[in-house]
């Protein structure tokens, strides 16, 4: 056996001072500039996806805003009511024209044919206190009576030959005095 080996020698892949020198060096400067380049990184980096904008002054005025409005009317001004038409523009079209939520279409008349022979009540009733996906219509923003003739309205595009509803009493008799009311 060789004399090193017998000696307890042992040799390292570090054989001069240069190269001793050179270790402890870049054994302090590499790990230093790896912590300096993570956090510039970091702190500095483009971040898009960090974050939230929840306290930004968009997000905050979209939260605090109106959740609803009150509106004064007089109670004695003429009210308006709504044709048929105007009111299935409003509301109605936007499931019936598609067929939306299993509505049946507007204009399809093997769909409509046995709603229509139910009559004017049921079809009635069910738009005011809603069926399958259509919400309740009654005590909303259109009258019973304006839901009505949307009805009409409807099953008459849709091949049923239903008369207009009668307007309510109050309306009728304030319609009847303004036209007989001198000028």
């Amino acid at each position: 056996m060789s004399d090193a080996h017998e000696s307890g020698a042992h040799e390292g892949p570090i054989k001069t001072p240069k190269q001793l020198v050179w270790t402890v060096v870049a054994s302090f400067v590499v790990p230093i500039v790896i912590i300096i380049m993570l956090v510039n990184y970091v702190a500095f980096g483009d971040k898009p996806a960090a974050g939230t904008d929840a306290l930004g002054p968009q997000a905050v005025a979209e939260r605090l805003q109106r959740v609803g409005r009150v509106e004064f009317r007089d109670a004695s001004a003429p009210v308006a009511i709504r044709t048929g038409e105007q009111v299935y523009k409003a509301a109605c079209t936007a499931c019936h024209s598609i067929g939306a939520a299993g509505a049946p279409k507007t204009g399809d008349t093997a769909a409509w044919a046995s709603r229509i022979g139910t009559g004017y009540d049921a079809l009635l009733a069910s738009a005011l206190n809603g069926k399958g996906a259509m919400p309740k219509q009654g005590g909303g923003e259109y009258s019973d009576y304006e839901i009505g003739r949307a009805v009409v309205h409807l099953v008459n595009q849709s091949g049923g030959k239903f008369d207009e509803p009668k307007p309510p009493a109050a309306a009728a008799s304030a319609a009847d005095g303004a036209a007989s009311a001198p000028n």
